[in-house]
């Protein structure tokens, strides 16, 4: 059964103290009982806050071992109000603020704390798009405007998936960057993130030869009528620009976009509380991440990114 805090009331009245964000976590890291993950066994007790010493090999493992939050030095419950206020702002949260709502004395510490929870938005194993559905791509930022097209320089490729709902309406999404929009990196998107024999609707594009060999159906389409991918496209270039004034790093991108999936496919949730309640049960699934991995800017370098991050032109949008 799904437990989480529905308001900000409840969320406050329960996890106010370390001990019981860390009793949450356990719950939801062992739901059947402690598993040591060194021998697997279960006769375990809590000898500190976390800490659990198992019976049959004698070694002991925090909760937060494993997962994102290993060897933060920082409490769970600083954790649990970050992803609280993460998963609240409806169109997502900056370094900035961040820091000032915890109180981090660090712009860097705020920073990494993002790009480690936007990995835990992707769950390891999740379910790939079947059915119908629409591939593109298109061109995000670039330092210089660049020619248009497939061909465009200074600029990251985007591939988009997006799932048809009948009789009309959109479904899941999938987001990825690919290095350029031959058939090799096309069909391996698509092969990542949708089920075989699925219906895969493109223009007619030739890097989309590929897909009939590795096992899909591909109907192609005028490039006006692919209309669901244009529209995931204008609203993610809206989203980059309004949350963060486009200042995202080209090798950060794929964190971005990840978050961006994350809230999108979770856009008809009533409950907030929900979203927090993945984002955690996520976070426990997740390898650490080393800070060097992240390569954290400084708050003034934020803006030596995307220069050219605006609002989409027609041209620009599904990659034409």
């Amino acid at each position: 059964m799904e437990d989480f805090p529905q308001t900000l009331s409840e969320f406050e009245d329960r996890f106010g103290t370390e001990e019981a964000c860390l009793a949450y976590l356990s719950a939801l890291r062992w739901p059947n009982g402690f598993v040591c993950p060194h021998c697997e066994g279960s006769a375990a007790w809590l000898i500190n806050r976390g800490l659990w010493h198992c019976r049959d090999c004698g070694k002991q493992t925090s909760v937060k071992s494993g997962t994102i939050f290993h060897r933060s030095r920082k409490p769970i419950k600083l954790w649990f109000r970050a992803m609280w206020y993460i998963t609240n702002q409806k169109y997502g949260a900056n370094a900035l603020g961040l820091q000032r709502v915890l109180a981090l004395g660090s712009y860097h510490t705020a920073w990494e704390w993002l790009h480690r929870l936007r990995r835990a938005m992707v769950r390891p194993g999740r379910e790939r798009l079947s059915g119908c559905v629409q591939v593109d791509e298109t061109y995000i930022g670039g330092a210089k405007p660049g020619k248009r097209g497939r061909g465009a320089q200074g600029k990251a490729l985007v591939a988009i998936a997006v799932e048809e709902r009948s009789p009309k309406g959109i479904g899941r999404i999938r987001l990825g960057v690919i290095p350029d929009a031959s058939a090799e990196s096309l069909t391996d998107f698509v092969m990542r993130n949708v089920v075989e024999g699925s219906i895969i609707k493109t223009d007619d594009w030739r890097g989309y030869t590929g897909l009939f060999g590795a096992g899909y159906q591909r109907q192609i389409l005028p490039s006006e009528q692919m209309k669901l991918p244009h529209l995931v496209a204008s609203l993610l270039k809206r989203w980059l620009l309004g949350t963060y004034q486009g200042a995202v790093r080209p090798t950060h991108l794929e964190y971005y976009l990840d978050e961006y999936t994350f809230r999108f496919n979770r856009r008809t949730s009533r409950s907030r509380g929900k979203l927090f309640y993945r984002l955690v049960q996520q976070s426990i699934l997740i390898d650490p991440i080393s800070g060097s991995e992240l390569k954290a800017p400084t708050a003034c370098q934020e803006n030596e990114n995307f220069d050219n991050l605006g609002a989409p032109e027609p041209q620009d949008i599904g990659g034409a």
